[in-house]
């Protein structure tokens, strides 16, 4: 019988807490070096015992949002943090999900030339100097596959899009494994690659620099097809499910806060290389001490946070043991969510992005309409109510429910993992600024004006009048941040 993960993850005390207290760390604006209390004055404004107070600390930690400093004058301090476990929340969810090569590059391809473009518009003296280190670095670094991601990652800081430059350093964590994995006829042809990463590199580059925008957007364009093109010839064995996973080396000198962290990651990957079997027994406490090499206290700390993920968890009694469980896309929408509300994203850099990934969402199913499976989803899309104002006045609560359910059906229906997982993020970050600002909830003649919106957003996607689908779709999305933000 399986256990529900949500309900091992949810129903624990320490998760609460820790919840508790990184919303207080965001409700006072990401206070980095301000003490949140001491570890008594916590357990005492929670009413929680030492134990599950520091596996709550344990998992703030965890996130980076706050660090327990012990002696005198220590206490809970709010830290800046990285993007590290974020990204990794999210590589492990999308392994899962079994995102394709395909996906990936046709997300990079929605990313990638928007933060070019971005680029060249906030491009600054200290951006150029960036951007020529990490030129001159793939020079100096010519068989360093990372020396090229480092490329991506600077351009998209220089976006000044913090949601953008998150994405795309999950994408290129991703394009990396199938890097990796990727074959050459020769060093020489290995070679050759590179240097036609560099020549695009250096163009885009220069476009940005120069501040020109379209052919910064249209150089990248054209990088990410070639990179596609390039990872989808050389590619071995099936190019349909995730990239062959790398062996993962235990530090065994890390602190064993940061070990407890490594080994749950280590885990994470061994479950994803052995196939994901949900409701299997990984294997026993006794068995993963042995092959781990790590004392108790470590595993039982890693096997917290792969609980907390969802990953897996530990089924004590005859037959026991750590229990393979299907990963929920909640917990690394909640991971990435809360470091991206320490960035401080603005309300037009979500738009940005999103609206980039709805308008390429809609496009998809335009060409996807004709499938049973597809044609048979968008019918439930459909508004459920005929536009009378006076009936959708009751409906006045539902409607961002069903403007959820809208944007994720056609997420769904495009059919990419990543392209998905980032809108629903995006929309979670909408969410928690809408809630958390006490905004009034649309009018009846807004939920009204929602439910026609969609209607002829599918009427076009039925008709497959792509160029009319986008066009309504971007009028949608102009008009729906006015009701939700």
């Amino acid at each position: 019988m399986s256990v529900e993960p949500q309900a091992v993850r949810t129903d624990k005390r320490a998760v609460q807490i820790a919840r508790c207290i990184e919303a207080e760390v965001v409700r006072r604006g990401w206070p980095v070096g301000a003490s949140l209390g001491s570890e008594g004055a916590l357990q005492k404004r929670y009413g929680a015992s030492r134990s599950v107070l520091r596996e709550a600390v344990r998992l703030v930690e965890h996130h980076q949002v706050a660090r327990m400093r012990r002696g005198p004058n220590g206490g809970l301090l709010v830290c800046a943090p990285d993007a590290g476990p974020a990204t990794r929340a999210v590589v492990i969810y999308l392994e899962y999900r079994g995102t394709t090569l395909d996906d990936l590059l046709d997300a990079r391809l929605v990313l990638e030339p928007l933060a070019a473009a971005l680029a060249a518009e906030q491009i600054d003296e200290a951006g150029i100097e960036r951007l020529r280190a990490v030129l001159g670095a793939e020079q100096q670094q010519p068989g360093l596959p990372a020396a090229r991601d480092e490329f991506h990652v600077a351009l998209a800081r220089q976006s000044k899009n913090p949601v953008l430059q998150l994405f795309i350093e999950v994408s290129m964590r991703l394009t990396r494994r199938y890097a990796l994995s990727s074959r050459t006829d020769s060093a020489t042809e290995a070679l050759e690659a590179l240097d036609r990463l560099h020549h695009d590199h250096s163009g885009i580059a220069a476009a940005v620099t120069a501040g020109d925008s379209a052919r910064a957007k249209a150089l990248s364009e054209r990088h990410v097809q070639a990179v596609t093109a390039w990872l989808q010839r050389h590619q071995r064995g099936d190019r349909s499910g995730a990239p062959p996973r790398q062996v993962r080396r235990l530090d065994l000198e890390a602190p064993r806060g940061k070990l407890a962290e490594v080994l749950a990651a280590t885990i994470a990957d061994d479950i994803a290389a052995t196939g994901w079997q949900v409701d299997s027994v990984f294997g026993t406490e006794a068995a993963l001490l042995e092959r781990y090499r790590v004392s108790r206290a470590v595993l039982r700390e890693a096997v917290r946070l792969l609980e907390y993920h969802t990953i897996a968890h530990m089924r004590r009694g005859p037959g026991g043991g750590l229990v393979v469980t299907r990963p929920q896309a909640q917990a690394c929408i909640d991971t990435i969510a809360l470091y991206l509300q320490y960035r401080k994203p603005s309300r037009e850099d979500l738009r940005c992005v999103g609206d980039a990934i709805e308008i390429a969402n809609v496009a998809k199913v335009v060409q996807l309409r004709n499938e049973p499976e597809v044609a048979a989803m968008l019918d439930t899309l459909d508004p459920s109510t005929d536009f009378a104002a006076d009936e959708a006045a009751g409906e006045m609560r539902k409607a961002a429910v069903e403007e959820f359910r809208f944007h994720i059906g056609l997420a769904q229906l495009a059919g990419n993992a990543l392209l998905e997982l980032f809108l629903r993020i995006i929309a979670e970050l909408f969410r928690r600024h809408w809630s958390s600002t006490g905004a009034q909830p649309p009018t009846a003649a807004d939920v009204v004006a929602v439910e026609h919106a969609h209607l002829r957003i599918l009427q076009a996607i039925r008709a497959g009048d792509d160029s009319l689908a986008r066009y309504r779709i971007r009028r949608h999305l102009d008009a729906a941040a006015s009701w939700w933000l």
